[in-house]
């Protein structure tokens, strides 16, 4: 059927439709260090407010070097060969990079 990387790449696939959106966003309170949530929407064009408590999204929770590894993983169309090419790493140190990566996303997500 599939295999393990073609699924870590839909993963990371779905991440990237949020990510460029949410590159300078905070997450992390600058008080304490605890992660945000987001309480208050509101709507560019009425100006209509949403209040509550809402979570974040978990890629969010990504640095921004991660966040720029998973961008520039989508735009080589998955392509560790190309990444390490572009980046001047070997392909083990970029497969283990996104090995990593993967590992955090799905402990985030289980502690979700």
């Amino acid at each position: 059927m599939f295999n393990n990387t073609f699924i870590k790449f839909i993963l990371l696939l779905i991440i990237f439709i949020f990510i460029e959106e949410m590159k300078k966003f905070p997450n992390i309170c600058p008080s304490c260090d605890t992660k945000l949530d987001v309480s208050k929407l509101t709507c560019s064009s009425c100006n209509t407010e949403v209040s509550g408590k809402f979570m974040l999204p978990i890629w969010t929770q990504l640095t921004l070097e991660e966040q720029d590894f998973v961008l520039e993983f989508l735009l080589n169309s998955g392509s560790l060969k190309e990444m390490a090419n572009q980046l001047g790493k070997s392909y083990p140190t970029v497969r283990n990079k996104l090995d990593d990566l993967i590992d955090k996303l799905l402990g985030l997500k289980n502690n979700d």
